[in-house]
């Protein structure tokens, strides 16, 4: 398949190069609160040769990203790494440079890439798949970076080996059953589970979570995200389950920017899909049937409120997340506005010395660190198993609704 090659930048919202144009930055919301952007690591390093996978783009090293970091223990979590495919996240979230993590095992399908993610990871032993890898009694904690259609299963299959397990996204695919299946699984084992969804460490939602978590935004009223990447043709894939894929069945990078604020969920929606141009979004040329590249869902929320929430792959321009909200008390649309007048400067969690923030708008450290902190200390860590489903699902639903020319429908809830 040939290679695509992904328009606009996925860190944070949008480059601050693609904002520079723009009436509101996220650097005017950074200077309101106090805080200079190479603090921040808003900055990217520069790029030659090939264009980086979209949302792959580094952000700069922050020199102060670990100062006032506290060991929480000194013992070292035995963790399993499964998947360096074409986005090669097996190695990209930084367990390897984590002092509370020892990389025990690796596994790939493929021996070359296996290889390969045993040397990014620093690690000897490797097993042929995953199914062989949990078999190891060494292993406490299994991170699942395979293809989007397994994720579900492996998890499951994890979980089923007495390990914590934490996934890429989406938690499932397309399926309310298999939603079903790990939400009994992870309640089931007492185990840890996480999904990495970047957006929720992305310098802005924190801010927003902090910020709401402090009653300076009151219940939302409305809110809204965009998840733009462009895909002319789809990057490469697993037996290609990236091709014609719906783009509500992806839907996390945008949902996050309400439930990762708030916490809450959508409980309905309506949503209209906009059949593509694109070759591989016919639905002829694709396993899903699916002939919508854009697809636009608005949901009630759990708060009584409204998010409209879009994701696309065939309109081209700036790529990456856009957010906007409106609670009662005050709003955030690259900055804060609302009833407090002086809020305080909001920083991400320090790392751990020798993790860095990475790609995703820095976030690939913080999500990586919550997790092994989160199992160090016994308790949920933040996209737990319901927040996980919750994000995914209501896209899955948003889907049927797009099939279905609008219809509004229920989407399932999930609790602890």
């Amino acid at each position: 398949m040939k290679k695509s090659r992904p328009h606009g930048s996925h860190t944070g919202i949008i480059s601050i190069r693609q904002l520079a144009h723009a009436a509101v930055t996220r650097r005017s919301f950074f200077q309101t609160m106090g805080l200079g952007a190479a603090a921040l690591g808003l900055e990217l390093t520069a790029h030659g040769g090939e264009q980086p996978i979209q949302g792959f783009e580094k952000a700069a090293e922050d020199p102060n990203a670990s100062k006032g970091w506290q060991p929480v223990s000194d013992r070292r979590i035995r963790v399993g790494i499964v998947g360096y495919g074409y986005c090669k996240f097996g190695a990209e979230f930084g367990f390897q440079s984590h002092p509370n993590v020892e990389v025990v095992a690796v596994s790939d399908l493929f021996p070359d890439r296996c290889a390969d993610l045993a040397r990014a990871c620093r690690c000897v032993k490797t097993f042929p798949s995953l199914e062989e890898l949990v078999k190891d009694k060494q292993i406490e904690a299994v991170f699942v970076a395979t293809d989007a259609p397994s994720h579900a299963r492996h998890c499951i299959e994890v979980l089923k080996h007495g390990k914590h397990v934490a996934s890429a996204v989406p938690a499932v695919f397309g399926s309310l059953e298999d939603a079903d299946r790990l939400l009994h699984e992870v309640k089931a084992s007492g185990l840890k589970y996480m999904m990495f969804e970047t957006s929720c460490f992305h310098e802005d939602l924190h801010a927003m979570r902090q910020l709401y978590r402090a009653g300076a935004l009151g219940k939302l009223a409305y809110s809204e995200g965009e998840y733009y990447h462009y895909m002319e043709e789809p990057l490469p894939s697993y037996k290609e389950w990236r091709v014609g894929l719906p783009p509500q069945w992806y839907p996390t990078h945008s949902n996050a920017y309400y439930m990762g604020v708030t916490g809450g969920s959508f409980t309905e929606v309506c949503c209209l899909g906009q059949p593509s141009r694109l070759q591989h979004l016919q639905p002829t040329n694709n396993r899903y049937k699916n002939a919508f590249g854009t697809e636009i869902a608005l949901f009630r929320t759990s708060e009584g409120g409204s998010s409209r929430m879009a994701v696309s792959w065939d309109t081209s321009g700036y790529g990456g997340e856009i957010v906007r909200i409106r609670g009662q008390r005050g709003s955030f649309y690259g900055k804060y506005d609302g009833v407090e007048k002086n809020p305080p400067a909001i920083h991400r969690p320090p790392l751990p010395p020798g993790v860095v923030g990475g790609g995703h708008g820095g976030s690939h450290g913080h999500l990586m660190n919550e997790f092994v902190t989160a199992i160090l200390q016994d308790r949920r860590p933040l996209v737990d198993i319901a927040l996980a489903l919750n994000l995914t699902v209501s896209g899955i639903v948003a889907h049927q609704s797009a099939l279905k020319n609008g219809e509004l429908l229920k989407i399932p809830q999930y609790r602890m």
